[in-house]
């Protein structure tokens, strides 16, 4: 098939790769435009974008597709279908109708739930136990489309948002060829998203980064791990900031947790919630690397009785 191609991030890379191993023509690739990154705010490509220039694949970078000139370029590709994933640009209905068999979106939920721009990390947060991935044919609203394939994941208690992502980015990957198939020879219908258990993944914000240890132990687990690695969750320790990366609910009884929040009630490096307590397992510095807690341990001593905030 004719197939344009329209992610961004990372999580898109096993999709696309997918298609091109299935023998699909890749008549084009949509990512983001390059924006500035790093410290040297230099302008810094897409890893969609890198791989399309990579492997000699025609790359289009527009700021919108609004306008009628976008919208009749894409339209004279002839395509038989869009595949999108993370693309980041609504697609305006002049776009979902060009392709012969419409545009399918790769989604990391289990639609209804979760529709939006944050579901692996609202699922992890919410502290759902499972979630999964979904093949779904795009119309204008958000995620309201219907549903062609599905594959459900656990989500388990050492799961972050980046693990998550990783095995959802293979699975999405695994069905996107077997949905353009079906689709294409009338094999398989699509069905309507249920109207009942509606919810949105509210795009993350650096404000809700801090840690609330005056919460109970899973859920402040669920704050950090759905945070890891993006913004990352952090707590104030000796006027800096440290993002706590990993974490394990503690196995000390509840006779010997005495502490108010935030304190550390036990070594190596356990922590007290509102309910339970946390043992620390990976930690990162202010422009330091990701370490495990031995390793930020070597060299400092955090006395008992210490407050993070």
């Amino acid at each position: 098939m004719r197939i344009a191609f329209m992610g961004t991030p990372d999580f898109s890379l096993p999709t696309l790769k997918a298609l091109i191993d299935a023998g699909h023509d890749i008549t084009a690739v949509y990512s983001q435009p390059p924006r500035p990154a790093g410290r040297g705010k230099k302008d810094r490509m897409t890893p969609v974008h890198e791989f399309a220039i990579q492997n000699n694949l025609p790359i289009f970078t527009p700021l919108s597709l609004k306008s009628a000139e976008e919208q009749q370029k894409f339209k004279d590709l002839k395509l038989d279908a869009a595949v999108v994933v993370a693309y980041g640009l609504i697609l305006p209905k002049a776009i979902l109708d060009a392709p012969r068999l419409g545009c399918l979106n790769v989604h990391a939920s289990l639609l209804p739930r979760w529709r939006g721009a944050a579901p692996i990390q609202r699922a992890i947060m919410a502290g759902d136990t499972q979630t999964g991935i979904g093949i779904m044919q795009m119309d204008e609203g958000l995620d309201t489309g219907d549903v062609l394939i599905e594959e459900v994941t656990k989500i388990s208690k050492s799961d972050t948002a980046r693990s998550l992502h990783d095995r959802l980015s293979i699975m999405g990957a695994r069905h996107i060829v077997p949905a353009l198939i079906g689709l294409h020879h009338g094999s398989l219908p699509p069905h309507a998203q249920p109207e009942e258990g509606v919810t949105y993944a509210a795009k993350l914000t650096k404000e809700e980064a801090k840690v609330n240890w005056n919460k109970t132990a899973a859920e402040v687990r669920q704050h950090i791990h759905a945070l890891n690695p993006f913004p990352g969750a952090w707590t104030e320790f000796k006027g800096e900031r440290l993002k706590i990366l990993e974490v394990r609910e503690s196995e000390m009884s509840e006779s010997e947790m005495s502490g108010e929040a935030g304190e550390m009630i036990a070594a190596p490096f356990t922590i007290a919630c509102k309910e339970n307590a946390l043992l620390i397992l990976k930690v990162q510095k202010a422009s330091k690397r990701p370490m495990m807690s031995e390793d930020f341990l070597r060299g400092i001593s955090i006395d008992l009785g210490t407050k993070f905030l």
